[in-house]
């Protein structure tokens, strides 16, 4: 998605640094508007989810993913990692009122490390959750070492997020440590890039 003049003026709205998207706005992140030009359906259909995978959605904000991913999961499980525990709140809330209670929050920031176990992920999905974070390559190291060999990296970045990456900055972020690109797709107001982890040398 190429950068225009509106993105310019997006960013200068941004005070200077990283920090999450306040919890106090999460109803702007949850309205028909996004719904209708990020279209969660579509998005979480395009991964191709058996419905077998365990899933970490870090950064999850109310949910505005996570119900159409637990919708999906029949033997498989979610898991909700976010920096903000009242995000949390409002994410399990609307995962409760969709009937999904078997779903797993924790609390942390990605730049610090994920401590959750090895190999223990099929699936990490992140919507316009990396520009946020102060550490990348932590964030991204530490998705490398969670999720299995082959697992899948999905990356959701859109207008009009200024802290959107676009498709080269995620390659140039997460393909040194140990992912290759395997498609790009979206429309004219987000990318959905897609990465899977390579086996560890050994």
């Amino acid at each position: 998605m190429p950068t225009t003049w509106l993105d310019g003026l997006v960013r200068q709205t941004r005070r200077v640094g990283r920090f999450p998207y306040p919890h106090r706005a999460a109803f702007l992140l949850d309205n028909p508007v996004r719904k209708w030009m990020s279209k969660p359906e579509a998005v979480i259909e395009a991964l191709e989810l058996d419905g077998t995978e365990r899933v970490l959605e870090l950064g999850p904000g109310p949910g505005f993913y996570s119900v159409e991913i637990a919708r999906r999961l029949d033997s498989g499980s979610l898991h909700l990692f976010d920096v903000q525990p009242e995000m949390l709140d409002k994410a399990r809330g609307k995962l409760a009122g969709g009937g999904f209670h078997d779903v797993c929050f924790h609390v942390g920031d990605a730049g610090d490390g994920i401590s959750l176990p090895d190999n223990s992920f099929d699936v990490a999905f992140l919507a316009a959750v990396i520009g946020e974070v102060p550490d990348r390559s932590a964030c991204i190291r530490s998705i490398g070492r969670i999720l299995r060999a082959g697992g899948l990296l999905v990356f959701v970045e859109g207008f009009p997020d200024p802290d959107r990456l676009g498709v080269q900055e995620l390659r140039d972020l997460v393909e040194s440590e140990g992912f290759v690109l395997q498609s790009v797709s979206g429309n004219a107001w987000q990318d959905v890039v897609k990465f899977r982890s390579l086996p560890t040398p050994t």
